[in-house]
């Protein structure tokens, strides 16, 4: 049986935050499918590789797992994997290389099946800032379709059924200039941009919740202003990055930013929240498989981070995050727990191969209710 632990490691080694090295690793991916008799394809997206492979019959209920390649930058020895007891370290490890290679396995594991068709899709740019232009929204929108999409991003093995909207902007802080010694004469933009920062974090907005957010997530994620130690900065530019929540309203959020005093907004990237239902029957058939294979009752959250299932959502078909367990994503000490991609692999072979004799229970009227969610808006 293939080790989803060796192929993560492996997976690790290779610094996708460049193009080169993602190349590298398309490369790998490809290999390792087709020297397991699994037919692939391979696309470009932007100069990146995109991979897509499948398995199962073309008549079938279709299932696609989908994830990506590509990493936030880390340090040197991020790539360099490591083990500490359950623990796989490194840079992607938990987003989302060990998803990805567990993924891998559970594709390879669905070949011999013939009720269900799986599509594999694994992309270069799920990280990139440029949310108009990725790979999964040009590849849905040219017809890669299913019944139903599972994003392996890290979830610790609940069922993400929401994820926050993304609401970022460029705000520009006017002030006064002034001599450095003589700062009461002028009137700084950097110190009126943290003010401005603040005022966001009390609208109102920011304080309301949902069934499974606590809060709005909102970030500074940049600031600069000023040209000389000696001058009042009459200029700061900052970038700030909103999560809103389902139910919210972007465009009232960006008209309460712009209302204030002395800023210009300029909105730079949008995201839509995703949400599925907690009863869809995919949904409680992969709730079945997960409680099977970790003999306990699975639950769905919410996830702060914005969501490629998004891109499946907006073309009608039903989407949720799934993937392992660990911490640290985007950290200096990024882990994913090895027993949780062992699980993670086996939930996901066993929900393909009961989902035809679920789904026709449900037909029937006799499969069971759906998720509960964690309270308090745990993601």
């Amino acid at each position: 049986m293939v080790d989803e632990r060796a192929l993560a490691e492996r997976l690790i080694t290779y610094d996708t935050s460049r193009a080169e090295e993602l190349a590298a690793a398309a490369a790998f991916v490809r290999g390792w499918l087709e020297a397991r008799d699994i037919e692939v394809r391979e696309q470009t997206h932007n100069g990146l590789p995109v991979i897509v492979a499948e398995v199962g019959p073309a008549d079938a209920p279709t299932v696609i797992f989908h994830g990506h390649l590509d990493v936030v930058p880390g340090l040197e020895h991020q790539y360099e994997p490591r083990v500490e007891g359950d623990r796989l370290i490194g840079r992607g490890a938990y987003d989302m290389k060990g998803g990805l290679a567990a993924m891998m396995c559970a594709l390879k594991d669905c070949a011999e099946q013939r009720r269900v068709r799986v599509r594999f899709l694994c992309v270069p740019d799920e990280e990139s800032e440029d949310v108009d232009g990725r790979s999964t929204d040009e590849l849905v929108a040219a017809g890669f379709r299913g019944d139903f999409a599972i994003t392996g991003e890290p979830t610790n093995l609940h069922i993400g059924i929401q994820a926050k909207g993304v609401l970022a902007m460029r705000i520009d802080v006017a002030g006064r200039s002034a001599h450095g010694s003589t700062p009461w004469l002028g009137d700084s933009a950097v110190l009126k941009a943290v003010d401005v920062f603040r005022r966001i974090e009390a609208l109102p907005f920011a304080r309301e919740s949902s069934e499974l957010f606590d809060r709005p997530s909102i970030n500074l994620g940049r600031i600069a202003g000023g040209d000389a130690f000696n001058k009042v900065p009459d200029h700061c530019e900052m970038v700030v990055d909103v999560r809103y929540l389902p139910g919210q309203d972007p465009g009232a959020i960006l008209a309460a930013i712009r209302a204030m005093d002395d800023v210009t907004v300029h909105q730079t990237l949008t995201r839509p929240p995703a949400h599925v239902s907690r009863t869809n029957p995919y949904v409680r058939a992969l709730r079945d498989a997960i409680a099977r294979t970790l003999d306990d009752e699975a639950v769905s959250v919410g996830r702060d981070g914005a969501s490629d299932a998004v891109s499946f959502l907006e073309a009608g078909i039903p989407a949720i995050e799934f993937g392992p367990s660990g911490a640290g994503h985007h950290g200096p000490d990024e882990w994913v727990s090895i027993a949780s991609l062992t699980r993670y692999r086996e939930s996901l072979a066993d929900f393909v191969r009961t989902l035809p004799d679920w789904l026709e229970r449900d037909r029937n009227g006799e499969a069971g209710g759906g998720l509960h969610a964690i309270e308090g808006g745990l993601a």
